[in-house]
């Protein structure tokens, strides 16, 4: 369907044709970024009163857009806008992403990025630093080297003797970028570092939370070093732990680059030797692993030894399915590339996006209580 265009305001068009030139305006506005792929445009009598157009004019522009699949009606919601006219300059542009690993974490926020980039026409070029800071910076210089239009960052923070220094150079990337599941350390009040993370300090919180409300005093934690995650998830835990008047037990709470079955084995039978009634354990493999050595040990889940995992990988399929936070990774790569995009569209003048989501405690058999999700 071709449409006309004119260079004068709607009042100036011939009669009958006036919704085709605001149908035109409304998509050059989605083309140029004013509204991104997911959001929900102004109502009808808002765009009648911008446009000076009758109701009838703008419903029947926007019913244009449905017909070319760009915008869709949702009842009782709104108008939202579900993908960039294909003669879009988006459509011909490539946006970077760079991961530690996409083999454990990251599939899921990879599969929202693309699903979010894939629908506004824009092709994504996937990197992975496989945890190695030379690769990561050479990977960046790649991407940049390939003409990319814009970044999607998760870079290696934990492996760094001065993260603070990364975040002081960021700003020279010549393209526009986002970090996922990172943000500075030290952010000065004015940051401009734009970022969509998962809150894992509250998600820990909420983890020790819940064993709380479920009777443990003495809840231990099984934990990592040098993890992307691993610092903000312990630091949820010690506060919870403080501020729900808990003892403090340094014996229970142990933190490794990797577990070992040995250790894994000695730590539970420290938990067996100390009353420890409950763990929090990240990840929800090695707290797989965690109900195989109670059981060796003549313990039962959640009985004996309740158990709470960070992360819902594989939490779901042991024989005793783990209570565990499940981190929102998709939604999370979802809504880095529509801020992305709307960077992209609209330049400086957007508004820069600091966005944290709250993970889910999905409720299981290892920790003694009913099923339930919360949020």
């Amino acid at each position: 369907m071709s449409d006309m265009t004119n260079e004068h305001g709607p009042d100036e068009v011939p009669r009958g044709m006036k919704f085709r030139t605001l149908a035109h305006q409304l998509r050059e506005q989605i083309l140029t970024g004013r509204w991104a792929v997911g959001d929900r445009l102004p109502t009808e009598p808002e765009l009648a009163r911008t446009h000076q157009v009758g109701i009838n004019t703008v419903r029947r522009a926007v019913d244009l857009l449905i017909d070319d699949h760009l915008v869709a009606r949702r009842q009782g919601a709104g108008t939202f806008v579900l993908a960039v006219p294909a003669d879009s300059a988006l459509q011909r542009r490539f946006v970077g992403v760079l991961v530690p690993s996409t083999s454990y974490f990251y599939p899921k926020v990879i599969e929202g990025i693309e699903r979010v980039l894939s629908a506004a026409g824009v092709r994504v070029i996937l990197s992975s630093s496989e945890y190695n800071l030379d690769r990561e910076a050479e990977q960046t210089r790649q991407l940049l080297d390939a003409g990319v239009d814009g970044l999607l960052l998760v870079p290696n923070l934990h492996l760094m003797a001065e993260p603070d220094r990364y975040f002081e150079e960021l700003p020279g990337l010549p393209v526009p970028y986002a970090l996922i599941e990172r943000r500075p350390p030290h952010p000065a009040p004015d940051d401009a570092t734009p970022y969509v993370c998962t809150n894992h300090q509250g998600g820990a919180y909420a983890a020790v939370r819940h064993l709380v409300e479920l009777g443990h005093r003495r809840i231990g934690h099984l934990g990592r070093h040098r993890t992307g995650t691993a610092d903000a998830i312990h630091a949820g835990y010690e506060r919870a732990i403080a501020e729900f008047g808990l003892p403090v037990l340094p014996i229970a709470t142990q933190r490794r680059e990797e577990w070992s079955s040995e250790e894994l084995a000695a730590y539970t039978r420290t938990c067996v030797d100390n009353d420890v009634s409950a763990v929090f354990c990240l990840g929800d493999r090695d707290a797989s692993a965690l109900v195989l050595h109670a059981r060796r040990l003549g313990l039962t889940v959640p009985d004996d030894l309740a158990i709470v995992a960070y992360d819902d990988e594989v939490a779901d399929l042991g024989e005793v399915p783990l209570t565990a936070v499940s981190p929102p990774k998709a939604e999370v790569g979802a809504l880095a590339a529509e801020l992305l995009l709307r960077r992209l569209g609209q330049g400086e003048t957007t508004p820069i996006p600091q966005v944290q989501l709250q993970p889910r405690l999905v409720i299981r058999a290892s920790c003694g209580a009913e099923s339930e999700n919360r949020p």
